[in-house]
C-alpha cells in the first residue's frame, strides 16, 4: 500500500487581502498571444539522453527561427564548452537575425557571471537571465542560509551584472527568476524580485524580465495563477517589468499552468516544443500555440508545416513525437469509431454546401 503520510503540501497560496477578487477568473480565454521565449536549446537539450551536437544544435535553431521565434535561450555558455562555442559561432558568424534576441543563463555567482560576459559579448541583443533558488526547502536543505542571506546573493548578482554589462560590447537586457518560485512564499519571492529591480532600475522604454517559474510543479494550475496575480500586483516598476512564466510539467498540468499564468498578468512564456525538458518536461510550446489558434487568436508562432517539425526535431533530438500527441501525432486526424467518422463527413460535407470559412467540423 502506498503511504501518502509521507507527504503535505509544498506550496504558499499567496497572503489573503480582504476583500481581494482574483481578475484571471473573470476571463474566459487567452485573447492576445505572450511573447514567446524557445528554451529547447538549454533546457531542452540538457535534458536529452544524447545531447544534440554543434551542427544539430545549429539545424534547430534555424527551425526555430523559421518557425517565429523571437527570443532563443542558447545556453548556459559558462557550463558547457559546446554551449561557449554555439555561442560564439552565432554572434561571430552573424547568425541572429535583427528582430531576434538571443538569451543566456547563469547563476548569480561571480565567476560564471564573468564568463558568461565573456561569452555573450559582441552580441547584437541578448538577455542576461540570472537566477539563484529561494524556495523553503533550498534555503533549509540546499544552501543553508537565511531568507536575508538568499535575497544577498541575488542582490549582488544583479549589481555584478549591472556593472559588467557597462563594461562589455553588446547590446544587453536582463532577465531575473527565483528558481523554485512554486516552493516559495509568494511575499517573500517579490521581495526578493523587488529588491533586484531596485539595482537594475528599468523603465517602460528598457524593461525587465521577471520570470516566476514552475520550476517543480507543485500544486493545481489555479493556485499558480493566484501566485502570479498577486505577485503581478505587488512588483515594483510594474510598467517596466515583463512579467514571465516557465512551467514544469511534474502532475501533467505544465499547459494549464501556462494558460492561467497568461490569464492572470504573465505577459510572457518560456517553452520547448513538444514539452521537451527535465523530468516531465518543459511546458510544450506547441500545444499552447495551437490552443490560442484554436480560439482564433494568431499565437505568432508558424506550425503551418507539423511533418517537417516533426521529422527535425525526432531527428537531431533522437526523442519521439508521441502518436496523439496533440496537434502534432500521426493519430490525431484519425478517428476509429463509426459514428465520428460519419459525424466528420456529414460536416465537411456541410462546409462544401455552405462555403464555409470559418473552421467547426464535428470531431
Amino acid at each position: 500500500m502506498m503511504d501518502a503520510t509521507k507527504y503535505q503540501i509544498g506550496y504558499y497560496p499567496p497572503p489573503v487581502e480582504p476583500g481581494h477578487v482574483y481578475e484571471w477568473m473573470q476571463k474566459d480565454h487567452i485573447e492576445t498571444a505572450p511573447a514567446w521565449c524557445s528554451v529547447d536549446l538549454r533546457d531542452g537539450n540538457q535534458s536529452l539522453v544524447v545531447p544534440m551536437s554543434l551542427e544539430e544544435k545549429l539545424e534547430f535553431y534555424e527551425m526555430l527561427l523559421k518557425i517565429g521565434f523571437k527570443e532563443i535561450e542558447v545556453g548556459f555558455p559558462a557550463a558547457s564548452e559546446t554551449e561557449y562555442e554555439f555561442l560564439r559561432k552565432l554572434i561571430d558568424e552573424d547568425r541572429i537575425p535583427q528582430d531576434v534576441t538571443i538569451q543566456v543563463l547563469t547563476q548569480c555567482r561571480d565567476h560564471i557571471i564573468r564568463r558568461t560576459f565573456e561569452a555573450v559579448k559582441g552580441a547584437p541583443r541578448a538577455i542576461i537571465h540570472f537566477y539563484n533558488s529561494t524556495s523553503e526547502a533550498q534555503r533549509r536543505e540546499v544552501f543553508h542560509k537565511s531568507r536575508e542571506e538568499i535575497k544577498q546573493i541575488a542582490v549582488d548578482g544583479a549589481k555584478l551584472i549591472k556593472e559588467l554589462s557597462r563594461e562589455y560590447e553588446g547590446n544587453f537586457l536582463f532577465e531575473y527568476s527565483p528558481e523554485s518560485f512554486t516552493g516559495t512564499e509568494p511575499e517573500y519571492a517579490v521581495e526578493v524580485c523587488n529588491a533586484v529591480l531596485d539595482v537594475m532600475q528599468p523603465t517602460p522604454d528598457r524593461p525587465m524580465i521577471i520570470n516566476l517559474p514552475v520550476t517543480v510543479e507543485m500544486s493545481m494550475p489555479h493556485i499558480y495563477a493566484n501566485q502570479i496575480e498577486w505577485c503581478s500586483k505587488h512588483l515594483k516598476y510594474r510598467d517596466a517589468v515583463v512579467l514571465s512564466t516557465h512551467p514544469h510539467n511534474d502532475r501533467g498540468c505544465g499547459v494549464a499552468d501556462a494558460e492561467l499564468a497568461v490569464l492572470a498578468g504573465a505577459q510572457r512564456v518560456e517553452c520547448c516544443l513538444f514539452g521537451n525538458g527535465e523530468r516531465t518536461g518543459n511546458v510544450d510550446a506547441i500545444t499552447l500555440a495551437m490552443n490560442m489558434y484554436s480560439h482564433g487568436v494568431d499565437p505568432k508562432l508558424d506550425f503551418s508545416d507539423m511533418p517537417a517539425i516533426c521529422e527535425v526535431y525526432e531527428r537531431v533530438t533522437r526523442m519521439h513525437v508521441y502518436e496523439r500527441s496533440p496537434y502534432a501525432g500521426s493519430l490525431v486526424f484519425a478517428a476509429f469509431s463509426g459514428s465520428h467518422q460519419d459525424a466528420i463527413a456529414k460536416g465537411m460535407t456541410y462546409r462544401k454546401e455552405h462555403h464555409q470559412h470559418r473552421w467547426d467540423c464535428p470531431y
